[in-house]
């Protein structure tokens, strides 16, 4: 959830130079000099470095000249992708997804509890067909999209969570997930539906997964490039780009949390009951129903909105991701930024490839910490929603919960519990 910045502030704002190569020097600049009928995906390992799938040993040792290393496999880039087309060609199944698995060079095909054995054998003849690069693996739960929030917009078309401030510099809007609700729906930062928040103008659902609600008085409010991710603590938002398979990312959702975890794929369709929604950012972040339009981000970029997955925060599921370049891009607008810091000077966005991080992924921080704005009248769109006077008791409770999740849930690691510390215990206070 995010408040305001000023709709004037420049999207190229100084950010936080975390990326210790050139877009030239990293997986996607490799990725795309060679070509996709030589190479077949970039990742980030464990150490830190760009790994390029390549499919024979002189592109290998054009990898490994830029720094890279490099991994030789049997498919390339092209093949992966016509198995996908004839994945999508073939009758749809609700509740089946399939991605690229970079690292193993296969395309894995999940179908969740709903599909059929009727339709899985089905869709396993298809995959038969394509190849053994094809991989098929039954999954728990539901391909569901992530609806409900808390740190809520509310309409009759149900509840949501904002994702990031947007603006078309004459107008700001919430960029949020196109699920949440039609084109004319209405939304309110309380549950009487006294105080409108704005209307969403523009739907992409499915086949994309964003919309956009404009304000009602035009204006975000204070405080617009932060991103909330509890206890009255938020995420600076410098810019936004797309992500890179192994890396770390995070996610804020009311319901379960701010959670952390790694992009698996990229690319990936989902056959939600809805709808089929593709180009999505997989990733074994957890989330639940309530989560839904909510912020992914890392080191401060700007990278998703929540679309949904399966599973839950107690056995571990997969969580979809609409990528914000995408949405920017299609609906013609800029993400609201962080200015630059005092005495600063400004630098330009990272690339797509700039994500591409020179440190390993769990050393990965959320971003530059900043504390979401308080007032009252005229007060951010945020501490309104949060207001007790506004939420009534069950989003109190789902709002004390996120805390404490926040506190007992999100590090899983004593090592990552004590980096958390010392990192917000430097910026915080």
């Amino acid at each position: 959830m995010v408040t305001r910045a000023m709709a004037s502030e420049s999207p190229d704002a100084a950010v936080p130079r975390t990326y210790a190569q050139a877009a030239a020097d990293t997986g996607a600049g490799l990725v795309s000099r060679l070509g996709s009928s030589r190479t077949a995906g970039t990742w980030i390992g464990d150490d830190g470095r760009p790994v390029v799938a390549v499919t024979d040993e002189k592109a290998a040792a054009e990898v490994r000249g830029a720094g890279a290393e490099p991994k030789v496999v049997s498919h390339s880039m092209n093949e992966l992708k016509s198995a996908t087309q004839t994945l999508r060609s073939a009758p749809r199944v609700a509740g089946t997804a399939w991605s690229m698995d970079y690292r193993t060079n296969q395309i894995v095909v999940r179908g969740d509890s709903t599909v059929s054995a009727a339709d899985w054998s089905r869709m396993t003849r298809v995959a038969d067909g394509i190849g053994a690069f094809v991989r098929m693996e039954r999954t728990e739960g539901t391909f569901t999209p992530r609806l409900n929030g808390a740190l809520p917009i509310l309409s009759t078309a149900g509840r949501c969570s904002a994702g990031f401030n947007v603006t078309d510099g004459k107008r700001d809007f919430i960029l949020t997930a196109g699920h949440c609700g039609p084109t004319g729906s209405v939304w309110f930062a309380d549950d009487g539906g006294k105080e409108q928040v704005g209307k969403t103008v523009t739907q992409s659902f499915p086949g994309d997964d964003f919309s956009l609600v404009q304000y009602a008085d035009g204006r975000a409010g204070d405080g617009a490039a932060v991103v909330a991710i509890g206890d009255g603590k938020g995420v600076q938002i410098t810019a936004a780009a797309d992500p890179a398979v192994g890396q770390r990312v995070f996610r804020s959702g009311s319901t379960s949390g701010l959670r952390d975890g790694q992009v698996t794929a990229l690319n990936a369709t989902v056959n939600y009951p809805e709808g089929t929604v593709s180009g999505l950012i997989e990733t074994n972040v957890c989330a639940e129903p309530g989560d839904s339009g909510g912020p992914l981000f890392s080191e401060g970029i700007a990278l998703g909105v929540t679309s949904g997955g399966s599973g839950d925060c107690q056995s571990g599921g997969t969580t979809f991701f609409q990528p914000v370049t995408k949405a920017l891009a299609d609906l013609d607008v800029q993400l609201l930024v962080a200015p630059p810091a005092a005495g600063g000077s400004a630098a330009p966005s990272p690339s797509a490839s700039a994500t591409q991080s020179s440190i390993a992924p769990g050393a990965a921080a959320p971003g530059a910490s900043a504390p979401v704005a308080g007032g009252t009248a005229g007060a951010p769109l945020l501490t309104r929603l949060t207001d007790s006077r506004n939420v009534g008791p069950g989003l109190l409770v789902i709002a004390g919960s996120m805390i404490a999740l926040v506190a007992t849930r999100y590090i899983r690691a004593e090592q990552d519990r004590k980096a958390y510390r010392r990192y917000y215990s430097a910026t915080w206070g």
